[in-house]
């Protein structure tokens, strides 16, 4: 099925419409998606990086995830830093943004409202979109999980122990088939409370970038 055009979660479905017809004040004349949001990135990436959802008057008013707002700005920026993507804004569809040899998507499609999706709609969404977005990866080597719900989401999928570890910004996690970074999501709850710096954030992709070239790390690790 195509993801845009799901209409599984009635809550989130309403919030996004709603939204997409009231509009924030700055954004009056845009068009809003108001609609699920695939990933975006190349078909069959190495690096595969999972965010919790849409943003209400971000992706979900662009139509590209991690596009229009703030946590957006951060991300593509450190992209393009890494050489991940060709450029460092992403503003809208056919802003001529390409990614290299990486994947963006988040565990639920649609903006939820609060940014709180509840347990059902997050089990609900993986089960029928995410968790088979994961499996189809197949030359995958690293995994990002950009905040919690995106670990835990990783986790019941690529996880090979019984115990999840703790959520910690740069710890490293092997998997039977990669490597599994940790990081705080780029909200502004994170960025502007200094919480999540670039440099932090930024370390994030360069060991990605190290584990391409040199292989996963055997253990578990914390970058400083």
């Amino acid at each position: 099925m195509d993801v845009t055009q799901c209409n599984d979660c009635k809550r989130l479905r309403t919030y996004c419409e709603r939204i997409g017809k009231e509009k924030r004040k700055a954004y009056q004349n845009d068009q809003y998606w108001a609609r699920p949001v695939p990933a975006f990135g190349v078909p069959q990436p190495e690096v595969v990086i999972v965010g919790l959802a849409p943003g209400a008057h971000g992706a979900n008013r662009t139509g590209r995830v991690f596009t229009g707002d703030r946590s957006g700005e951060w991300l593509y920026r450190a992209l393009h830093r890494a050489d991940f993507a060709n450029q460092s804004e992403s503003t809208g569809l056919g802003d001529g943004l390409q990614l290299k040899n990486a994947i963006v998507t988040c565990v639920v499609k649609c903006a939820p409202p609060d940014n709180k999706p509840t347990p059902g709609e997050i089990a609900r969404c993986s089960k029928k979109f995410f968790d088979v977005e994961i499996q189809k990866y197949s030359r995958a080597r690293v995994y990002i999980a950009l905040g919690q719900i995106a670990f835990h989401a990783l986790w019941k999928k690529l996880g090979n122990q019984k115990t999840r570890p703790k959520f910690e910004h740069g710890k490293e996690i092997e998997l039977e088939k990669g490597l599994l970074l940790l990081s705080y999501h780029p909200s502004q709850q994170n960025t502007f409370t200094g919480r999540l710096t670039e440099p932090m954030f930024d370390r994030i992709f360069a060991r990605a970038n190290d584990a391409l070239r040199a292989g996963p790390a055997k253990s578990t690790a914390e970058l400083c």
